[in-house]
């Protein structure tokens, strides 16, 4: 039979398991994403499977052709297994609905394909592979939907979205990654039906975000997200960018802003061999989030003019507090917060013009998060004046030489005093207290002014300061 996408890119393992169940009487389909992908001539990796088949059947038809199975998904259908170095799930037919004040579905089995997909999300991951047969089961336009970059469910959008309510979510992450529309009735009812998504778990919203944020297209699903009103609950920091514009227009729309910075960070992500890989969520998600402190800040000068007084110093607070609602690690977290408030750090450096000192404090404080603050701090241009462009350009590059001449000659993101604690207390006769870190802070700040000094230089160093703070008499 002809096909619509490039059979041979179809994985042996879904062929051999349809041959399997086919013999066993019963039925099996490829579904959902890895069908959608096979129609983008993109090779399915991860496979999902839907059968006729109670758990238990699938466990006896699998039992010696799989390497190991699973059951951990088995109260909601779903078997897992392996076969060489494959991971495949196969889930029986069923009906999945949210009772409408719990965060958990309730679920119950089918008999009928056409009814298993029209419980899934949208259209465009309802076709259905009929193996080992290869016919396409594609009851509610999925195809159809994909070919028009549009974004529809099954059945009404309402009852989708009442079913469970991430799938609002997964609606603006779809858009992002493919970069296509939602329907009109689609968007209506995550505009009316935003409030719901509080019901689900922070986990899943924030594992949502994530894949927004590192699809090909995040401006589009960011955009989603806020006029439909989704964001006001899941990410409301963002919406609050859109401040009203003085009369004069003395100041940018700082939400379109941010949305044109996340573009150009990403823009700016490496290879896999490169120092940022790309999709980089710390870079993209610190460059959407560097101005939430704007709106707290904001002032109006007598002047006319505008200005947000340490908004970087506020939006790294306010960074932690959103990651942690939304339940991101403490590396995560520290991380995009620590790019938030170092993103202001380098503006001036091309009038004044900054010493080694300040070049060491500014690799030291971005530590492993250099590379990423290299590119934010360069996104984070967006002005339409080419000249001021231009000359905040050469200033980076040439903030870039200095640290790169700077780091010949020593370790810069691992600088370290010239004398340890050990040694500090053996110098001074004291026992560990506030007093040694106290001379570890003056040792230092000793080291990031001028450089490596000799152990002796060290020790007259340390010995004087203890005198001038009477930790030693004179």
């Amino acid at each position: 039979m002809a096909h619509l996408f490039d059979s041979s890119i179809i994985d042996p393992i879904a062929l051999s398991l349809g041959e399997l169940f086919a013999q066993s009487g019963y039925e099996l389909s490829l579904v959902g994403g890895p069908v959608r992908d096979l129609f983008l001539a993109q090779k399915a990796t991860d496979l999902d499977f839907t059968t006729n088949a109670t758990p238990d059947q699938i466990l006896e038809i699998v039992d010696d052709w799989a390497d190991t199975t699973w059951e951990i998904g088995k109260e909601y259908g779903t078997i897992g297994l392996r076969k060489g170095d494959e991971t495949v799930e196969i889930t029986t037919y069923r009906a999945e609905i949210y009772r409408h004040d719990s965060r958990k579905p309730v679920v119950s089995f089918g008999d009928s394909l056409e009814d298993d997909l029209f419980r899934r999300d949208f259209t465009i991951n309802s076709m259905a592979l009929r193996l080992p047969s290869l016919e396409l089961v594609d009851p509610y336009g999925g195809f159809r939907d994909l070919r028009a970059g549009v974004i529809r469910t099954p059945g009404r959008a309402e009852d989708s979205f009442l079913d469970d309510p991430l799938r609002m979510m997964r609606a603006a992450r779809f858009a992002a990654r493919f970069d296509i529309d939602v329907a009109p009735e689609v968007f209506d009812a995550m505009t009316k039906m935003a409030q719901r998504i509080d019901m689900i778990s922070a986990e899943r919203v924030r594992d949502e975000l994530i894949k927004l944020i590192t699809a090909a297209a995040p401006r589009r699903g960011i955009d989603l997200l806020v006029d439909s009103g989704l964001a006001n609950y899941v990410l409301p920091e963002i919406p609050a960018l859109k401040l009203e514009i003085d009369e004069h227009h003395r100041h940018k729309d700082v939400y379109q802003h941010s949305l044109t910075v996340l573009e150009q960070a990403a823009a700016q992500e490496t290879d896999e061999q490169g120092a940022v890989p790309s999709p980089d969520f710390i870079l993209r998600f610190a460059a959407l989030m560097h101005d939430i402190g704007k709106p707290a800040t904001r002032k109006f000068e007598k002047n006319g003019s505008v200005s947000f007084l340490h908004h970087d110093v506020v939006g790294a607070k306010l960074v932690k507090k959103r990651m942690r609602a939304l339940r991101f690690d403490n590396d995560t977290t520290k991380a995009v917060a620590r790019l938030v408030e170092l993103h202001m750090r380098f503006y001036g450096y091309g009038d004044a013009g900054w010493s080694d000192s300040a070049v060491r404090r500014y690799v030291r404080d971005a530590g492993a998060y250099l590379e990423r603050l290299h590119r934010l701090t360069r996104a984070d241009v967006t002005t339409r004046n080419k000249r001021k462009a231009q000359r905040i350009s050469r200033a980076y590059d040439d903030l870039e030489r200095r640290i790169t001449a700077l780091a010949e000659q020593e370790e810069l993101d691992a600088i370290r005093p010239d004398l340890d604690g050990e040694q500090i207390m053996q110098i001074l006769g004291i026992s560990p207290g506030p007093v040694v870190g106290r001379a570890y802070k003056f040792l230092l700040n000793v080291r990031l002014d001028e450089g490596v000094l000799s152990e002796e230089d060290a020790r007259e160093r340390l010995l004087s300061w203890a005198k001038e703070e009477g930790i030693l008499e004179q």
